[in-house]
């Protein structure tokens, strides 16, 4: 039986996926955010930013983010998606 493995080496981790989605808020390379990196401190982002990522982190992932979940850096969103997250 042949597997094809070329459709998984270029499947972005969540962790990619999340550094993508908060990278693309402000423009920041992906390469430059860090797990952690704090989303007002570090990255300059305001209540408004946070609010689209979580927005697009829902629709992305199929999840719910709580308003009550403590979201304060990259690596707690990438958590989150990770432990939340309905594996493909």
């Amino acid at each position: 039986m042949y597997v094809s493995t070329t459709s998984l080496a270029h499947t972005p981790t969540i962790e990619q996926q999340v550094f993508r989605i908060i990278s693309k808020r402000k423009a920041i390379r992906a390469s430059r955010v860090r797990k952690t990196a704090r989303l007002a401190r570090d990255l300059r982002f305001d209540t408004v930013d946070v609010v689209d990522i979580i927005l697009e982190l829902e629709r992305n992932f199929s999840i719910t983010i709580p308003d009550e979940v403590p979201l304060y850096t990259v690596g707690d969103f990438v958590r989150f998606v990770r432990d939340h997250a309905v594996a493909a």
